[in-house]
């Protein structure tokens, strides 16, 4: 089990915090992103009504998470050509 030290200098304890609290948040974006992908998939697969809805939720959540840098711009144009695709069929 690996014990973790907490650094001694004000600054870099304040940047551990803000790093902890970062992190979380990037979690929690990427997260979503990913469930508004997969209600996208889900509606596409049982056929509901909402699934242009759904479609704009996935791209919107896709380009946010690519303005925050959270997923690279090659992936996100990846995941928003998948979901053009799977649209269309």
């Amino acid at each position: 089990m690996e014990v973790k030290s907490l650094p001694i200098i004000k600054s870099a304890i304040k940047r551990v915090k803000t790093n902890e609290k970062a992190g979380s948040r990037n979690a929690a974006k990427i997260s979503a992103t990913r469930s508004a992908v997969k209600k996208f998939e889900n509606a596409k697969t049982t056929g509901a009504d909402n699934v242009e809805d759904l479609y704009k939720a996935a791209v919107k959540a896709i380009d946010q998470a690519k303005a925050k840098g959270l997923i690279k711009a090659n992936k996100a144009a990846r995941d928003k050509s998948r979901l053009a695709a799977r649209l269309a069929k």
